[in-house]
C-alpha cells in the first residue's frame, strides 16, 4: 500500500515563499528503499490558515484513502499524533471514511493551541467523537479534562526510550577524544524561546567551573552566538549543530548534566534519553516533567524558570552527584520496550 507523507504548499514555487517554495517542488509520488510514497498536497493559506488547516488536510488526504481502500487495504484505525491539526483532520476523515479514531496529545497542541477559542472547540469536538485520546502525561491528562475532555476518553502513556540504543558508553574515552574537562553541561532542543538555551548561557557567568555544549538548530542561533560574545562566554559555551541520534548519546554521556530549561513541555524524549545514558538532568518544573524527574538519581527540579535557579540547581545536584548506574537503572521503568 504504500504511505502517505502530505506536503504543506501554495500552489506555485517562487523562491520568496522559502519553504513552501521548497515542498511545492516535491513530486507527488516517489520510491525510497523500495517503499512507495504519496504526497497529497494541502493548501497554506496566511493568517486565517490556522483555522481552516483541519479541513484542507482532512480534503487532501481524502482521495488518497479512498483509493487506497478501493485497492484492497481497507484499514481499521485512524490514529492521530498531536491534537491540532492532524487530531481533528482525523476524526473528521474518520467520519467521512466511517473509522474509529485515536488521537495522541503531545504537549503544545494543549498547553497551548488551546488558549485560542475556535480550535480549542474543534480539539474539544475531536476528543469527544475520538474512540480514546492518549496523553504523554499526567499534567496533559488533566489539562485536556479541564478544558471539556471527556475524563473516561483520555489516558496516560507516557513516552518511553529505547534502552538498547540509549546506553552508558566509555565516558572517560569520549571525553578525552573530544578535549573535554571538568564539568560538562550539555542543553538539547530546538533554538527557540521556550527551550531555555539563553537562560542556560547567561548561568554560565556564575557557573565558572563548568563549560556548556548546545546541540539543536533553529531561528534563534545568530542569537544565541550573539549572546555568547557579548558575554564573553566564547572559551565556555559551544553549538553543536543538529546531531545524529549516535552523535547525541556520545553527548549525553560526555555530559555531566542535562539541562532542559524549557517553559512548557508534555514529556520530553531528552530527558529519557540523557539518564538512559547514565546522566541525571536540572529540568523546569512544567508539563510532564516532574512525573519523570521526582527522584535524586534522576536530577533536580528547578522551581523558577530563572538563571538564578539553574545555577542553583546546578550547583545542588553537584553537591550530591547521584552514582551513573543509578541513573541509568532508574531510567529503565521508561522502557519503549514494555
Amino acid at each position: 500500500m504504500g504511505y502517505i507523507s502530505l506536503i504543506s504548499s501554495l500552489p506555485f514555487n517562487l523562491k520568496m515563499f522559502g519553504l513552501y517554495a521548497k515542498y511545492a517542488q516535491v513530486p507527488r509520488k516517489e520510491t525510497r528503499y523500495g517503499i512507495d510514497i504519496n504526497h497529497p498536497r494541502y493548501l497554506v493559506i496566511p493568517k486565517i490558515g490556522m483555522l481552516i488547516t483541519p479541513f484542507l488536510l482532512a480534503f487532501a488526504m481524502y482521495p488518497t484513502l479512498k483509493k487506497i481502500i478501493k485497492n484492497g487495504y481497507d484499514f481499521e484505525v485512524i490514529d492521530a499524533h498531536y491534537y491540532y491539526p492532524d487530531g481533528v483532520a482525523a476524526t473528521i476523515l474518520g467520519k467521512m471514511l466511517k473509522k474509529p479514531v485515536t488521537i495522541t496529545a503531545r504537549g503544545s497542541d494543549i498547553n497551548l493551541i488551546s488558549k485560542y477559542k475556535w480550535p480549542k472547540k474543534m480539539i474539544l469536538w475531536a476528543a469527544n467523537q475520538a474512540k480514546l485520546s492518549i496523553t504523554v502525561s499526567d499534567a496533559l491528562r488533566n489539562k485536556l479534562i479541564d478544558i471539556g475532555g471527556e475524563k473516561a476518553k483520555i489516558h496516560t502513556i507516557r513516552n518511553g526510550v529505547d534502552l538498547e540504543f540509549f546506553v552508558p558508553k566509555n565516558r572517560d574515552k569520549l571525553r578525552r577524544d573530544k578535549s573535554i574537562n571538568g564539568i560538562c553541561l550539555l542543553s538539547v532542543g530546538n533554538l527557540v524561546e521556550l527551550k531555555g538555551h539563553h537562560l542556560v548561557i547567561e548561568a554560565m557567568l556564575k557557573l565558572s567551573n563548568c563549560t556548556l555544549q548546545i546541540a539543536g538548530d533553529g531561528k534563534e542561533l545568530h542569537m544565541l552566538k550573539n549572546l555568547v560574545s557579548e558575554l564573553g562566554l566564547q572559551n565556555k559555551v559551544s553549538f553543536l549543530g543538529v546531531l545524529t541520534h549516535q552523535e547525541l548519546v556520545e553527548r549525553y554521556n560526555m555530559a555531566d548534566i542535562l539541562v532542559l530549561a524549557s517553559s512548557r513541555e508534555g514529556m520530553p524524549n531528552v530527558l529519557l534519553e540523557s539518564m538512559a545514558c547514565g546522566t541525571p538532568v536540572v529540568a523546569t518544573n512544567v508539563g510532564g516533567i516532574p512525573e519523570v524527574i521526582n527522584k535524586p538519581e534522576a536530577g533536580v527540579l528547578i522551581k523558577e524558570r530563572t538563571v538564578k535557579a539553574i545555577v542553583e540547581g546546578v550547583e545542588e545536584l553537584l553537591k550530591d552527584y547521584p552514582d551513573r548506574e543509578d541513573t541509568r537503572c532508574y531510567s529503565e521503568k521508561y522502557s519503549s520496550m514494555e
